[in-house]
Formats: C-alpha cells, structure tokens, sequence
C-alpha cells in the first residue's frame, strides 16, 4: 500500500509548477483529479515546448499528468460549479496554482472552502507572493530564473545564462509538495487544515541559498570563471573539459597532484592552496589545452586509479546503456485509455525498498467525468 492511499486531492493547476506537485502526491499514492475547462483544458495540452506531439497533445502534458484523471468542468458554469463544490467538500487537498485573487473571484478561494471542509489542507503556488509590487507579474519559468540571480551562476563568465530546464517551476512544485505532505501529517494528530502557500520567486531563492548565504558574509557577487566555469564559487579544476573524443567532468583536486598524474609540467607551480581559486583562470587554461591532447578513456583511467573526483560527460542515449543507469529501473511504461503507449520517468522515492510505479498514463479531457459523476458526486449528494 502506498502512503497517501485514500486520499483525494482536487488540482486545479495548470502547466507545471502545480501538476509537478499533484505529481508527486499521485505517485505516492494520492487520487489527483484534474479540474479542466471543457473544450481546450489545462493549458499545458498545447504547449508544445519541442515538436514532439504524443498522441495529439504536447508531449510536456504526458510526462507531467500522468497517473492522474481529468473532470472537465466550466468553473463559471453554476451546474458545472455545484460538481466541483461536491468534489472539494470530500477532498483531503485542493490545489492551484493561480494569481492572486483569481481563486478569490472565481469563490473556489481557501477560506470559502474550509467553510464547508474545515480540515482541508489547501496548496497554492504563485509567482511572487500575495503582497508587493510583483504580485500580478507573470511567473514564468525564464522571467523568475532572470528576476532572482540565478542566471548569474551558470556558464562562463560574461552574459548571464539561464538553465536548461524549468527549473524554477520544478522547485515550486517540489516545495508545495513538502508543505502539504507535512500539513497532511499535522492533520492525522489534530484534524487541523491548512493553507500551504509557495511563491515561485521564495523557491528561486531557496535554491542559492549556500550562494546568497556567502554573499551576505563577504558582500561580494558570485565571480564565474571565464573559462570551464560550473561553479561561481569554487576554484580550479572544477569544470567540464574537451577531451579528444568527448568532455570529462573535474571536480574538487590538488592541482600539482592534478599535473603530476596527467604529465602537465606547467600545472606543478601551482602548489599554493589558495592559487586555485585565485588564479583559476589560468589554471583552467592550462589544463583545458593539455586535456585535448588525448582521449576520455586516457585520462578517467588514470583519474579514476587515483580515486580523483571524475566522470565521462554523458548524453541520454549514452547515459541509458550504462549498468548503473540499468539498474536504478527509473523508467516506466504507462497507458492511456485509448491504449496509447508511452515510456516516462518514475518517482525516484524508494519505501520499504521498493520503487514507486503506476501504469496509469496521462488522462483524455474529461475522460473520467462520467466516473465521477457516478461515485464520488452522487454519493456526495447521497443518491
């Protein structure tokens, strides 16, 4: 049996700060019914952020909604309305990921809610709180990651650069999460509800906080290297290198040890800890031009023999034929009702040893109304 069994959880969200956390609860176990408007439902179907099309929607949609049912309802519909009142009375979490005030207008709000289901623990995510000169900026991915610093850590020094993935809803997501999960706990010991509220700006910066901590105590900005930069305040050799045939990662390592190891003479000058930081980007030069004289396998056998911090740069296709990728078991099949197939990743939370699968796939728009509406609704109308 997994945790969150019997429990309900009412999504209103869209895109994916708030589906990556109703994800979350779906994988440990939770019943996520999605609140979608009938015709084009969560945004997200259609947001194609490669060309991949799965089955007719955006392949985003079906890596972030799987194992979850879709309840296609007009919000504004008073019919439609009386539906999802049902459904959030009996829910155990009601989630979305709204601006300010919209949950408010639309009267599906925390307060009108614990009204008729006091010990509702009800989630919401927002871009930059519900206070400030911010509040009703769009909270998008690219536009946080710009706003809160972070594009100033990675790549070489220089413009800034944002991450390669939507990393800040991610975080969001994860944090809603953790907050309701702990709500739902408090809940078992004191039948209290909650309202868990998570600003995709606060994750944003959360996630530097070892690198605003060190700001505030020396009052300086992150410094990236100029050359193999991976980490804004760490000094040589950390970086990634080209090899003669591919890239290898260096960690942390003494640099004299470093130029002993792979007969670089110019790097043995460097025996001052300190010069690692320092003078860095020399360092890094040095050895980026001695690393291209020869191959991947070269320098990680001699690396690896003398338990230096290394690794091979590995893409996907080159990444799943390894035995320790193999062995994590980290992908799964799933299906959608109409029989459509698909490969996507699984939860990587083990319980008991045991690893967190379902086989269920990402819901059609509205496929599961008529199933609602014959359980969960009409029992909660006592027909």
């Amino acid at each position: 049996m997994k945790p969150l069994e019997d429990y309900l959880v009412i999504d209103f969200s869209q895109f994916l700060s708030g589906p990556s956390a109703s994800l979350k609860l779906a994988d440990l176990g939770a019943r996520v019914i999605k609140i979608e408007k009938p015709g084009t439902g969560d945004i997200c179907r259609h947001l194609y952020t490669s060309n991949v099309i799965m089955n007719g929607e955006s392949s985003v949609f079906h890596a972030i909604n799987r194992n979850k049912e879709s309840f296609a309802a007009d919000i504004k519909n008073e019919v439609d309305k009386e539906q999802i009142w049902a459904l959030v009375k009996q829910a155990d979490v009601v989630m979305h990921n709204f601006r300010p005030g919209v949950m408010e207008r639309l009267g599906f709000d925390y307060v009108s809610i614990k009204q008729v289901n006091p010990s509702v623990i009800y989630g919401e995510v927002s871009g930059y709180g519900d206070d400030g000169p911010w509040k009703y900026k769009p909270g998008q991915d690219l536009l946080l990651q710009s706003l809160s610093g972070l594009t100033w850590l990675t790549g070489n020094a220089g413009s800034p650069v944002p991450m390669g993935l939507s990393i800040i809803d991610m975080l969001a997501g994860n944090h809603l999460a953790q907050g309701i999960l702990a709500c739902l706990f408090r809940r078992t010991i004191s039948s209290e509800g909650a309202l868990v509220q998570v600003s995709m700006l606060e994750s944003a910066i959360d996630f530097q906080f070892e690198a605003i901590t060190t700001y505030y105590y020396d009052g300086k900005l992150p410094e990236r290297s100029e050359h193999n930069n991976a980490h804004a305040y760490l000094g040589a050799p950390y970086g990634i290198y080209k090899t003669a045939n591919g890239y290898i990662a260096l960690a942390m390592g003494s640099i004299p040890q470093l130029g002993t190891l792979l007969g670089c003479d110019a790097l043995l000058g460097y025996a001052d800890g300190a010069e690692a930081f320092n003078k860095r980007d020399e360092i890094k030069a040095i050895l980026a031009a001695h690393l291209l004289k020869d191959t991947n396998e070269q320098w990680l056998g001699i690396l690896q023999a003398a338990d230096i911090w290394c690794a091979e740069v590995l893409a996907w296709d080159q990444l799943m034929q390894q035995d320790g990728f193999k062995v994590l078991d980290m992908l799964q099949e799933v299906d959608m009702s109409d029989g459509f197939k698909y490969q996507t990743t699984r939860s990587p939370i083990r319980i008991d040893g045991g690893v967190l699968k379902s086989a269920k796939g990402s819901p059609k728009l509205g496929e599961d109304n008529e199933h609602i509406l014959s359980k969960l609704i009409n029992r909660q109308h006592g027909k």
